[in-house]
């Protein structure tokens, strides 16, 4: 069952597309790296997945799944959310505020989702610190549980281990393999990261104004782009 389909989907800005024809399928499970040169499209991709973008052309369509329980995004931090001055269990139960609907209040039941994913992210001795207080890896891990509280089905991560040093990084890695092997969480993650995401990810989407390539993690190694990236020493 398909939690996100896009079908020759085009987003841009103000009439001018930024990336175009988009096919792409997302499952349950799925863990997809999408990457590319700045200026590619895969922040403009993410926001029309996220919805926040209408497509110029194309279309997107939701599975159930994400129509019931919506997807968990965890964004670029800027230094303005670094210093968000809230406590960490504030930062986490927002996650809930879709759950909300106009409600102006959290349920017990959200509390107690919202202390869960703090558990399960190994902050739940945090939850009374300030956010601002943080290091950058726990500032990642309250993230990740603010992202849970929105979503049973995926996760939509725009550059996650930006600015962290190697240890958080790979305890970062770690915690999406468990949520996506273990739980089944479909994990779509935007990097520069390359050596990271070909290790983690089964699959590559490469966009350079467009669909430059879309397939396995093995079969992108063997691609024409795939070597290309090795030969020149570079990671994308």
């Amino acid at each position: 069952m398909e939690l996100i389909r896009c079908d020759g989907a085009c987003f841009g800005y103000e009439g001018r597309a930024v990336v175009q024809d988009v096919t792409l399928a997302v499952e349950p499970g799925d863990y997809i790296g999408i990457i590319g040169e700045n200026g590619a499209g895969k922040s403009t991709l993410i926001k029309g997945l996220l919805g926040l973008l209408k497509p110029m052309e194309g279309s997107v369509a939701y599975g159930s799944a994400v129509e019931q329980d919506g997807i968990g995004y965890l964004p670029q931090q800027t230094d303005l959310q670094k210093n968000f001055p809230a406590t960490v269990g504030e930062v986490v139960l927002s996650g809930c505020l879709r759950r909300c609907g106009l409600r102006p209040f959290y349920t017990k039941k959200e509390k107690e989702l919202a202390d869960r994913n703090m558990k399960r992210m190994g902050i739940g001795d945090l939850k009374n610190r300030c956010y601002r207080e943080l290091s950058g890896g726990q500032r990642q891990r309250a993230l990740i549980a603010r992202a849970l509280c929105a979503t049973d089905s995926i996760l939509v991560l725009d550059e996650p281990v930006s600015g962290l040093d190697p240890m958080a990084v790979k305890e970062l890695y770690q915690m999406l393999d468990e949520l996506n092997q273990k739980e089944g969480l479909a994990i779509l993650m935007v990097s520069h990261d390359l050596d990271h995401v070909l290790k983690h990810a089964r699959e590559i989407l490469l966009l350079d104004g467009g669909v430059r390539f879309y397939g396995t993690v093995s079969e992108y190694e063997n691609s024409a782009s795939g070597r290309m990236m090795t030969e020149g020493g570079n990671r994308t």
